[in-house]
């Protein structure tokens, strides 16, 4: 079932009402369900290796911590951070700035950073850990189930 963004974000607690999440694609939702977004959010850091290091290693333990707290809306927007962490470092690894698009509406043209580049990749190995978990994935296919 598609991320539902009509919700009243503000004002739901998704620890106390899981089965208002929706997982839906990718990323959706990673900046508004709370409390997760709080706890996850400052130890999310990508600017250079080492804070990509020292950011997607307790991004992690926390999805370990939510996994082991048997709280798939945890684990999964643990998940989603470190998703995040990966394709914001390639944005940057890409374009300078992180800008895609110049002011026109075209692509810029691709300046690889090679200092983003191991930032993303960091990520990446933690993301893949994470989203091919097995555990993790059994807890996303019975939220599913229940509740879409």
């Amino acid at each position: 079932m598609a991320f539902d963004y009509d919700l009243d974000f503000d004002n739901i607690d998704f620890r106390k009402h899981p089965e208002k999440y929706r997982v839906g694609r990718g990323e959706q939702g990673v900046l508004l369900v709370e409390p997760y977004k709080s706890e996850i959010l400052p130890h999310w850091r990508f600017k250079t290796p080492e804070e990509a290091e020292k950011s997607s290693k307790k991004i992690y333990e926390q999805f370990l911590d939510y996994k082991k707290n048997n709280d798939f809306v945890g684990a999964d927007m643990a998940r989603k951070f470190l998703q995040m962490g990966y394709t914001r470092a390639r944005r940057y690894t890409n374009y300078k700035g992180g800008r895609k698009y110049n002011d026109d509406g075209e692509i810029n043209k691709r300046k690889i950073d090679p200092v983003k580049a191991k930032s993303a990749a960091i990520f990446e190995e933690k993301w893949k850990l994470a989203r091919t978990d097995e555990e993790y994935l059994k807890m996303k296919k019975a939220h599913q189930k229940e509740f879409g």
